[in-house]
């Protein structure tokens, strides 16, 4: 079983700004200034994508108390007034009243004093390896694919069926993450693997829980990279395939060697028994054995393409 993140995994993590809606009497530029002055001092791709589109205008703002508020956005208090700026979650958790949105993206809204001020829509772009990477999977043994994300239902259902992902499960929280990983890992065959890939801090514990963690070494987070088993230095979901290919074929060459090496000592020691084998029966069976499983195993230092 893969289950996958999607931010930054399975798509690029490049957010842009698509749509702007503010609410009555608030300029376009005015809703994205004070949405990226929120945003000032987060490394999040969303955040990143709302200080371009506002280019250097929100940084006139003064911005003080910054409270993450994780899986549903942050709150600040921007030029003296408390901003709410994060997903329709943190919206109905204040009891603030906002439009829906039927674009196909991230929805950031920003709320002040109760009132909602409009919502930015931030668009991200599947990476082109993906949908190959993941039928290869398929064709590697891989009976189940699993999306999580802290993303829109709608969103993660669009990328899930572009992609022919088996499950998603949208509009998650960090701690929910790890919930459906042990949820998958006591639904999954025995004898079985699962495999997460993410990159995120929030992917942390996910990757630390999971059979086997993969994270994105360009993009990913220090939490990632650390708690995972493997990394995948430029970020290409190909390799991941490849990666299962080559430790398959490796496995089997150690297996070749276990079984040779026990094969010609119970061999030698037979013949030796029954009197047909003498010094060099023991020599080769000693050390001819071992520079053959050496030879044997430098075939793994190749790794093949296909």
């Amino acid at each position: 079983m893969a289950v996958f993140d999607k931010t930054g995994t399975l798509t690029h993590g490049r957010f842009a700004v698509t749509e702007v809606h503010p609410a009555e009497g608030l300029a376009e530029s005015e809703l994205l200034v004070l949405a990226a002055a929120a945003e000032r001092y987060s490394t999040h791709p969303i955040a990143q994508s709302l200080r371009e589109a506002a280019a250097p205008s929100a940084e006139a703002l003064s911005v003080t108390d910054v409270t993450d508020l994780p899986g549903r956005g942050l709150s600040a208090v921007v030029d003296g007034q408390t901003l709410l700026v994060g997903n329709a979650r943190l919206m109905q958790e204040e009891n603030i009243a906002c439009p829906s949105c039927s674009g196909i993206g991230t929805v950031v809204y920003l709320a002040r004093g109760g009132v909602c001020l409009g919502w930015v829509l931030i668009s991200d772009q599947i990476k082109p390896e993906a949908k190959t990477t993941l039928a290869q999977l398929g064709q590697a043994g891989v009976v189940r694919t699993v999306m999580l994300t802290g993303d829109r239902a709608e969103t993660a259902h669009q990328v899930g069926a572009a992609l022919g992902v088996s499950t998603v499960v949208a509009e998650l929280l960090p701690a929910d993450k790890v919930a459906q990983v042990e949820k998958l890992l006591n639904e999954k065959p025995r004898n079985s693997t699962l495999l997460f890939v993410g990159d995120g801090v929030n992917d942390a514990p996910v990757l630390a829980r999971a059979d086997l963690g993969v994270a994105m070494g360009a993009m990913g987070s220090d939490a990632a990279i650390e708690a995972a088993d493997v990394v995948l230095m430029d970020d290409n979901l190909s390799r991941l395939p490849l990666a299962i290919r080559h430790a398959r074929r490796v496995m089997a060459i150690v297996r070749q060697n276990i079984f040779f090496a026990l094969a010609v000592k119970f061999i030698t020691l037979a013949l030796a028994a029954l009197g047909y084998a003498g010094m060099w029966w023991a020599i080769f069976a000693d050390v001819g054995v071992m520079v053959l499983a050496v030879l044997n195993a430098m075939r793994a230092l190749r790794v093949p393409k296909n």
